[in-house]
C-alpha cells in the first residue's frame, strides 16, 4: 500500500468497520486528525488513521474515556501506564460487582427482609482493615481472657478468615453470612462457652499426656461404631461408651461416673451447635480451605448413647 496515499472518510470506514458518523465523531475531538482536504472541502485522511483508529476502537472496547485515549495516540501517555491505572480501576469495580452479586444471591436464597439487606450490603462493602476489626472484635468475645494460653493461638488463627483480593462470588457470599453470623450474640454466647469448656480442659487434664481436645477424642473413639451402623441405645454400644467415656474421664482428671457423663453429654451437645459447624463450612470456602469434615453425626451418637445411659 502506498504510504503517500490519502483516503476519504468513506474509504477509511470501509477499511476499519466504522462508520462515517463515528470517524467524523473522533476526527472533529482531534483524535485522528485529517492529513489534508479534497478541492471540494472533503477529509482525507493518511494510511496511520487506520492505525490510530484500529487502537481507538481497542481502547474505547476496554472502557477508557476520550481524553485518555487521544493523550495515549498522541504519545502524551504511556499505553502500558495507562492499561495498569486501568486494570487496577476495572479490578476494583469487579470486586464491588461480586460483592453486590453476593448481596443479591443471598437475599435471593435466603429470601431476606429489608434490614437483613441493608445489613449484608454494609458487610459487603467493608474495607479489608473494617473486616479485620469486625472479626476482631468477633474473636475477642469468644476468646477475651485466653489469649495468652499457646493453645488459644493456634485456635483463634484457624477461625479467622481472609477475604482475597480476587475472591470469587462464592468467597464473598460465604464472608457476608459468616460476618453477619460474627454479629450475633447468641452465637458469640455459644462461642464463649465452648472457649470456656476448652480452658477448662486446658487446666484439668494431665499435661504430659497428648494435647487433644475432647471432640477429638470422641470422633476417634465413636467414629467406628459410628461407621458400623451400632445403635447408641443397643447392648452393643456399651464397651464403645465406657472406652471414650474412661478416655475423656482420665483426660480431663475426673472420676467416670454418672454425674460426669451427664457433663460430658452437655459439653458435647454444645460443641454440636450446628452454627460452629456452619461457621467453620463458611471460613474454608472463604480461606479456599478444603471443606472441614462434619462431627455432627458423631457427637450426635455419643450424647443419644450417654443419655440413654444417665437416665437409667
Amino acid at each position: 500500500m502506498d504510504g503517500d496515499t490519502l483516503y476519504s472518510i468513506g474509504e477509511l470506514a470501509r477499511r476499519t468497520g466504522l462508520t462515517v458518523k463515528t470517524i467524523r465523531f473522533y476526527s472533529d475531538r482531534g483524535i485522528v486528525a485529517p492529513t489534508d482536504r479534497s478541492p471540494a472541502g472533503y477529509r482525507l485522511y493518511s494510511i496511520d488513521a487506520v492505525a490510530r483508529l484500529d487502537l481507538v476502537r481497542t481502547l474505547r472496547e476496554l472502557g477508557l474515556d476520550l481524553p485518555t485515549i487521544r493523550k495515549v495516540v498522541d504519545r502524551e501517555l504511556s499505553l502500558p501506564e495507562v492499561a495498569a491505572a486501568h486494570a487496577e480501576a476495572l479490578a476494583a469495580q469487579i470486586g464491588v460487582l461480586r460483592m453486590r452479586r453476593a448481596v443479591l444471591m443471598t437475599v435471593a436464597e435466603r429470601g431476606s427482609t429489608p434490614e437483613e439487606t441493608e445489613l449484608m450490603h454494609r458487610l459487603a462493602k467493608l474495607s479489608e482493615d473494617e473486616r479485620r476489626r469486625l472479626i476482631g472484635d468477633f474473636l475477642d468475645a469468644v476468646f477475651g481472657g485466653f489469649h495468652a494460653a499457646p493453645a488459644f493461638a493456634g485456635v483463634m488463627r484457624s477461625m479467622t478468615p481472609d477475604l482475597p483480593d480476587n475472591s470469587e462470588a462464592e468467597q464473598v457470599q460465604a464472608w457476608v453470612e459468616l460476618a453477619e453470623m460474627s454479629l450475633d450474640p447468641g452465637f458469640r454466647a455459644v462461642m464463649r462457652r465452648m472457649a470456656e469448656d476448652l480452658a477448662a480442659e486446658q487446666t484439668r487434664r494431665d499435661m504430659t499426656g497428648p494435647r487433644r481436645d475432647i471432640a477429638a477424642v470422641v470422633r476417634d473413639q465413636v467414629g467406628p461404631a459410628l461407621a458400623a451402623g451400632i445403635d447408641p441405645a443397643s447392648p452393643q454400644a456399651d464397651p464403645i461408651v465406657a472406652a471414650f467415656t474412661a478416655h475423656c474421664a482420665h483426660f480431663l482428671g475426673r472420676p467416670d461416673d454418672v454425674e460426669f457423663r451427664r457433663r460430658l453429654a452437655t459439653r458435647l451437645e454444645s460443641v454440636s451447635d450446628p452454627r460452629r459447624e456452619r461457621y467453620l463450612q463458611l471460613l474454608a470456602v472463604v480461606n479456599g480451605w478444603p471443606p472441614p469434615e462434619s462431627l455432627a453425626p458423631v457427637f450426635d451418637w455419643s450424647v443419644q448413647a450417654l443419655r440413654v445411659r444417665t437416665q437409667r
